[in-house]
């Protein structure tokens, strides 16, 4: 049996990956998420072990020190992870995990794991990314101020991806991920297993 696919999706903060994400998770069954470990406190409907795995920051140093995550950063005063052996364990057995992840965590697997499928989100223009960020009214000026300089940045960074989605609108976006995941699936260096069985059959 061949790994599974590790598909890591991720882009500037309010770009639409969640709600990306969620849909594909919908729409294609065989997709299992890898949750994310965080030290930051848990926002309003996010449940612990599902959402997030939420720990204190001096527990995720220790993980830190003892080579427990696949990539991890500090972002915005918090520390988030994935857990490696969770990540690779579900690849082994041939499972499809998807990745919502920050840029420096991208960078941190496709240096670990270059077998990975890279996707970068981007809204249409900054000033929509700004009225998303505003419409959800979780942050207070500053903090937005400062996704805005921070999303500047990270648009210099779509470029280590494989491929780039703008989110004009949500169904559009999914659909055209779906087709890259489907095709990446059929790949031949990805169906190695099944090619060997089938010239062993002749």
């Amino acid at each position: 049996m061949d790994d599974g696919l590790l598909i890591v999706i991720s882009g500037p903060s309010g770009a639409g990956k969640g709600t990306i994400c969620k849909k594909l998770l919908t729409e294609m069954d065989f997709l299992k998420v890898s949750v994310s470990a965080t030290t930051r406190k848990p926002r309003k409907g996010e449940i612990d072990g599902i959402s997030y795995y939420f720990i204190e920051e001096e527990e995720f140093i220790k993980r830190i020190k003892n080579g427990e995550f696949l990539e991890y950063a500090k972002v915005y005063g918090n520390y988030y992870g994935t857990p490696k052996d969770e990540v690779f364990k579900q690849l082994k057995e041939g499972n499809d995990i998807i990745l919502e992840i920050d840029i420096q965590g991208a960078l941190q697997v496709k240096k670990n794991y270059p077998m990975g499928v890279f996707i970068f989100i981007l809204p249409p223009s900054l000033k929509e990314l700004q009225n998303r960020i505003e419409g959800r009214g979780t942050d207070s000026k500053e903090v937005i101020l400062r996704r805005m300089e921070c999303a500047y940045d990270e648009l210099n960074y779509a470029f280590e991806y494989d491929y780039v989605i703008i989110n004009d609108q949500v169904d559009k976006a999914t659909e055209k991920i779906k087709h890259i995941i489907l095709a990446e699936k059929n790949k031949a260096v990805r169906n190695k297993a099944i090619i060997r069985k089938i010239r062993e059959e002749l």
